[in-house]
């Protein structure tokens, strides 16, 4: 596999983000090294989306289908993508103009890889902030030098697991482990990410930022609430999912990296039942030291989170934190 053989399809998938896409789609027109074709997904969008999408003309294929979710958008949009690499932009964030060219450079130094992510800046664009969400010098030394991880589960070990915006795929793995699961609702991204991984753990990665994320965009596909239940589900599912790969030993402390994740999620929503349920399902995925500490916050969950929420105000107000984050949601009185 060479680079003279690669063809790149973007898949963005968009439901009622007229007033974004077309910014997500010019960023993808104004790469250094063009994608050779743009697949737009309509998901049922009743504004002006559509519209949008075919000023852009010829240079975009707009697929229209009723409304059914971000995954079967990205699954109608991969199978109809011509490319045999498929590259993935939310229709509310934005590619820097170098993505495609260094991925493919990435790929030139490394042709076995079958896919690869990268780091990304976040943005709170009303504050006029903007930050990589990780230093690409600690990406380097992550990465020991190398343009990859050895293991995806490593990496998520390390926080590094990417963004949907960030990934680059051979459209054959999608042949071997699936693509998105339109029966879940909760991470489908991260889903196909691990079940990726099971199979090809060996994942590029490039330190400098690929793309935009943009924490404050109301009407995001990604932005909607969960039962708590489906947290659980999803780690128990995956735990027999690891187990019949032969992987579960490095799945555990994956599963405990994404986790914690959640958990301070909830904790900033005032969680207690759904916490505990996840310490006392997966108990091994966590340090005893960090049960008890996690234990101890909820027993006062309000408490808690209005504690947490004082401190994130006051970190805000004072730029303390180098890492953006979205504002989190107030628990409901």
């Amino acid at each position: 596999m060479n680079n003279q053989g690669i063809t790149i399809s973007t898949v963005i998938p968009v439901y009622n983000n007229e007033r974004f896409v077309g910014r997500a789609i010019e960023s993808v027109l104004k790469q250094t090294v063009p994608a050779h074709e743009i697949v737009v997904v309509d998901d049922g969008s009743t504004d002006g989306t559509a519209d949008v999408v075919r000023s852009f003309g010829e240079k975009v294929t707009l697929i229209q289908q009723s409304n059914a979710g971000v995954s079967a958008a990205r699954n109608t949009g991969i199978q109809a993508a011509k490319g045999n690499w498929i590259a993935f932009l939310d229709s509310d964030d934005e590619w820097l103009p170098e993505k495609i060219q260094l991925q493919l450079e990435l790929l030139g130094r490394n042709p076995d890889l079958m896919w690869m992510t990268g780091n990304y800046e976040e943005c709170l664009c009303d504050e006029n902030r903007r930050a990589p969400h990780a230093l690409p010098q600690r990406c380097l030394q992550f990465l020991c030098g190398k343009d990859y991880y050895d293991s995806y589960l490593h990496a998520i070990q390390l926080y590094q697991w990417g963004h949907t915006s960030c990934m680059l795929i051979w459209r054959q793995v999608f042949d071997e482990v699936g693509m998105f699961n339109t029966d879940i609702s909760l991470a489908e991204d991260m889903d196909l990410w691990l079940r990726i991984g099971y199979h090809y753990p060996k994942v590029g990665f490039l330190a400098k930022p690929l793309s935009i994320y943009h924490l404050t965009v109301s009407n995001s596909l990604m932005t909607a609430g969960h039962s708590k239940s489906l947290y659980a589900a999803f780690i128990e599912r995956h735990f027999d999912i690891a187990e019949s790969e032969g992987v579960l030993d490095e799945f555990v402390p994956a599963a405990g990296a994404i986790m914690r994740r959640w958990i301070r999620g909830m904790l900033f929503e005032g969680g207690k039942e759904e916490i505990r349920q996840l310490l006392r399902q997966f108990p091994q995925a966590f340090s005893p030291l960090y049960r008890g500490l996690i234990y101890g916050l909820t027993v006062f969950p309000k408490m808690t989170a209005a504690l947490l929420h004082l401190l994130s105000t006051m970190i805000r107000r004072l730029r303390m934190r180098r890492r953006l984050t979205r504002p989190p949601v107030k628990p409901a009185k």
